[in-house]
């Protein structure tokens, strides 16, 4: 039995180093195939490059994305890093971001800049 102990070893060691890797890689890209599947017009998104905007047209291998208003980027559907939470809108119920009292920890600076 000691003589094959060597043996058993490498071949775990092959297990750790090649096979969960693989297993990992292939549920990331299961992951990368459902958030391409779910993009859709208006969604909300982040680039790998931290560019933050909503999709505006969808190709078979391109994304646009509208950064502003009426400004419109096209880039690579891989591009996407993930799908963010839409920005809630300031109306008058208040249910608008929460900036807090000017001038205090997370609310705007006194002198009105963002």
């Amino acid at each position: 039995m000691e003589q094959y102990f060597p043996i058993i070893l490498i071949a775990l060691f092959a297990v750790v180093l090649f096979v969960l890797p693989a297993r990992q890689r292939k549920r990331a890209q299961a992951q990368a195939q459902a958030l391409q599947e779910s993009l859709a017009i208006g969604t909300p998104v982040m680039t790998t490059a931290g560019l933050h905007g909503s999709v505006a047209g969808i190709g078979d291998k391109t994304i646009d994305l509208e950064i502003a208003p009426g400004v419109v980027v096209t880039f690579a559907r891989q591009a996407i890093l993930e799908v963010r939470k839409p920005v809630p809108t300031g109306d008058a119920t208040g249910d608008g971001p929460d900036y807090g009292t000017p001038g205090t920890t997370g609310g705007r600076p006194v002198d009105g800049t963002l």
